[in-house]
């Protein structure tokens, strides 16, 4: 069955960085696409054979023993109804990130918690061989603790952060994974040279097969960090960036340039695009989503000259689902 859908038309642009005309980013529309949950959040986007496909966390709360990761599904990205549930009998389901695996079965990779077991964090992936409408039993992947936040594909290898959940944010280390099928994963490098303290990340591939790395902080100034890295990427540079930020998000644009969605918070809490200095390692904010609170964790993808992104959002009455269109003109 299909869900209303609220679109909020926008006629009024106002740029909040002076990128050049050609690049300029336009916001043509949002859309909400979900809201069943109390609480609907965590988003990525994919855009598979024809066919949008859109997961994300629900529950009764932002941290609730009841989290489950439900796919939805989309032809014309306007209309959209329930796909798949996928669930666990005691873990708290979040954050699940979707992409295609090199044999052409979709994955899900994400994270379950148990809020008050030693080892509260464990991460999974799923696989589906019918396009998403089931889905695998949960295969551990990674070490016990640590959390896996994205798997990235590159020539045929999957490549992951992934940051140890120790309760005092001040002791957590990164640990950087590669697997060969999404489901064996090993550690490339034990322990990032970074300082203690990052979470969720965003990698993207160069055409050169040179890597980026967008970090969230939550210790000292909180301010994020950038890595580069060439093959095989055993060893990475960092730069502390010019802002803090949550749930990151990276894409290159056709032009080019790089692309990060991610929450700010200086002047406010919302979600916003933001253009990336690889070489000076700051963040040019350039169009602020219509967003706030709780909000940000976006999927990425370019499609028929639009950017389109999904996020979430606490603005309007509770945490709901968006789809974003942006223009670049």
């Amino acid at each position: 069955m299909n869900v209303p859908i609220r679109t909020i038309a926008l006629l009024v642009f106002l740029p909040l960085c002076s990128a050049v005309a050609e690049t300029t980013p336009k916001l043509v529309s949002v859309q909400r696409i979900w809201d069943k949950a109390p609480h609907n959040a965590f988003t990525d986007l994919l855009f598979h054979k024809g066919k949008w496909l859109c997961v994300f966390r629900e529950g009764s709360k932002h941290v609730s023993p009841d989290g489950s990761l439900r796919v939805i599904t989309s032809e014309d990205g306007e209309n959209w109804e329930s796909l798949a549930l996928v669930t666990h009998p005691i873990e708290d389901l979040r954050d699940a990130k979707i992409s295609v695996a090199p044999d052409g079965k979709l994955m899900l990779n994400g994270a379950g918690m148990q809020a008050e077991k030693p080892i509260r964090y464990h991460s999974f992936s799923w696989f589906s061989e019918d396009d998403g409408k089931t889905w695998s039993k949960e295969n551990p992947i990674g070490d016990p603790g640590f959390w896996l936040w994205r798997a990235q594909w590159h020539n045929g290898k999957a490549y992951s952060m992934g940051y140890r959940t120790d309760r005092d944010r001040d002791q957590r280390i990164v640990r950087f994974y590669q697997s060969e099928d999404g489901k064996n994963y090993e550690a490339l490098i034990d322990t990032v040279n970074l300082p203690h303290g990052a979470g969720e990340d965003s990698m993207l591939f160069n055409e050169d097969g040179s890597a980026l790395c967008l970090f969230r902080y939550e210790t000292g100034n909180k301010l994020a960090y950038l890595g580069k890295s060439k093959a095989p990427y055993d060893q990475w540079t960092w730069k502390q960036m010019n802002e803090r930020i949550g749930g990151p998000n990276m894409i290159r644009l056709p032009d080019g340039r790089i692309l990060a969605v991610t929450r700010l918070l200086k002047g406010g809490t919302r979600t916003s695009l933001s253009w990336v200095d690889p070489e000076k390692a700051t963040l040019t904010e350039c169009l602020k989503l219509p967003s706030g609170g709780d909000t940000s964790y976006p999927g990425l993808v370019w499609k028929d000259d639009i950017l389109w992104i999904s996020y979430y959002s606490s603005h309007e009455e509770k945490t709901c689902i968006y789809l974003a269109k942006v223009r670049f003109e």
